[in-house]
């Protein structure tokens, strides 16, 4: 078992311990996505950590866009449940980049872009393939492409 998985699971039996259902459901349901991606496909296998990690940050971003919704539709209880559920999760990814790193990263990325041939906007493609290797699961592709997209604008 992935160690990232086993802590989930160690966690999760400590937040039934301790009755805490905020973090115990979250966890549940985490460890739920965890198994569907582990039996999708044609036979079962066990995921690595990276791809536990990409489950998790899929989960969080779901929270994320949940409590974005909830909040615009009025339900201002249920948006701050996903909150919460998301800063739980948030717990067992990586830290993310700040604004002024991920500036960094981007503005050498599109220099090596230009030095390449890649200019104006139509470069973002080519960008894009330069910084996501290096800010993979560190920052989120929607901040990602909003920088990249200011920074060949500017």
């Amino acid at each position: 078992m992935t160690t990232l998985k086993s802590k989930l699971q160690e966690d999760l039996t400590a937040a039934i311990r301790e009755h805490d259902e905020l973090r115990s459901s979250t966890l549940r349901l985490t460890l739920a996505a965890i198994t569907k991606e582990e039996v999708a496909g044609k036979q079962k296998r066990e995921l690595s950590d990276d791809e536990v990690q990409k489950v998790i940050t899929r989960e969080a971003k779901k929270r994320r866009e949940a409590a974005e919704a909830f909040a615009q539709g009025g339900r201002a209880e249920s948006a701050e449940r996903e909150k919460a559920e998301g800063e739980v999760l948030a717990a067992y990814l990586p830290k993310q980049l700040s604004d002024e790193e991920l500036n960094t990263i981007v503005a050498q990325a599109v220099e090596e872009a230009k030095a390449a041939g890649a200019e104006g906007p139509r470069a973002m493609g080519a960008v894009m393939k330069i910084v996501n290797p290096k800010v993979a699961g560190l920052a989120e592709g929607g901040r990602v492409a909003a920088v990249v997209k200011r920074l060949l604008a500017g």
